[in-house]
């Protein structure tokens, strides 16, 4: 196996491997929120649940960006070193973005839950503030594409 292969394996990981980190760690933070806003609340559960699931897409991010990388290189006969590591540095981007973005936004979502625990009308507001930490993961999923592109 060239050095090549493995720097692309490693960087298609490290991208589905993060994000989904990063999602699994958001969700969870808005589920922990969820069963504590629960005992004030019950009625608001559907609010709850849509704001626990918001930081999933993170890996779905990292999934999308698995399917156009290795797609990309499904069409390539021989993987230079350069190409290898361009694979690595958009999965290591992607990867890392959508960890952190993922946290980030089951914080905010989590906090928001317990607004509307407390008797809050802060759905909507909270919404909007929670896809701010998404847009970075959207970027670098752009970013994945373009250098996927390039390879």
């Amino acid at each position: 196996m060239t050095t090549a292969v493995i720097l692309a394996y490693l960087g298609i990981g490290l991208m589905i491997g993060l994000s989904g980190i990063g999602s699994a760690i958001g969700v969870s933070i808005g589920g922990k929120a969820t069963l504590g806003a629960l005992k004030k609340n019950e009625e608001a559960f559907g609010s709850y649940m849509l704001l626990s699931a918001l930081p999933g897409t993170q890996g779905l991010y990292g999934f999308a960006g698995f399917f156009i990388v290795n797609g990309r290189l499904a069409e390539i006969a021989e993987l230079s070193v350069l190409q290898g590591g361009m694979v690595f540095a958009a999965g290591l981007a992607l990867g890392l973005v959508g960890l952190m973005s993922g946290i980030k936004q089951g914080e905010v979502s989590a906090h928001g839950i317990e607004g509307i625990g407390s008797g809050y009308d802060v759905f909507g507001k909270t919404m909007v503030l929670a896809v701010f930490p998404e847009l970075y993961a959207i970027v670098a999923f752009a970013a994945t594409f373009l250098i996927s592109a390039g390879l």
